[in-house]
């Protein structure tokens, strides 16, 4: 599946959502020994975004969640960006794709399974923390993005 750019659609998804130069709050690769301090840097920025304590839970809920789908179900890494503007703060996740098979090795079919197509636990608790969450899945890797108000 690609976006209208001809791009893969999990790229054009990224593109989509991307901050404006320069807007960044946090951009993070992660992997399952680093979830840790991405979960502390998240509860950081989001609170300096204005959220109240308990939306910064929230956020930092969803973006553990998503980024534990990404190692799991993924390449076993991936890469969160975080941004605030126009009024919400917008987490997105993003991995490169099934891991790849040892060399030699037939990659096994079941093996390296998508993040879920039904939603479980995890994603499930994100679509009720977040005010808008999109997921994206194409061979280039997933893209999921969780959008959440900064409410005063």
């Amino acid at each position: 599946m690609r976006g209208d750019s001809g791009r893969p659609a999990a790229e054009h998804e990224a593109a989509k959502h991307s901050p404006p130069p320069g807007l960044a709050a946090l951009e993070q690769d992660f992997d399952t020994g680093s979830l840790y301090a991405l979960r502390s840097a998240v509860s950081a920025h989001a609170a300096a975004a204005g959220l109240v304590p308990a939306r910064v839970y929230d956020v930092v809920a969803a973006a553990h969640e998503l980024a534990a789908n990404a190692v799991r179900h993924g390449a076993g890494r991936g890469r969160l960006r975080l941004w605030a503007a126009d009024g919400v703060l917008i987490c997105q996740v993003s991995d490169d794709g099934p891991p790849a098979a040892d060399e030699g090795e037939t990659p096994d079919a079941g093996a390296a399974a998508p993040w879920p197509v039904d939603h479980s636990h995890g994603l499930w608790l994100v679509g009720q923390v977040a005010d808008q969450f999109t997921i994206d899945r194409g061979p280039a890797g997933t893209t999921a993005v969780a959008t959440f108000a900064v409410r005063q």
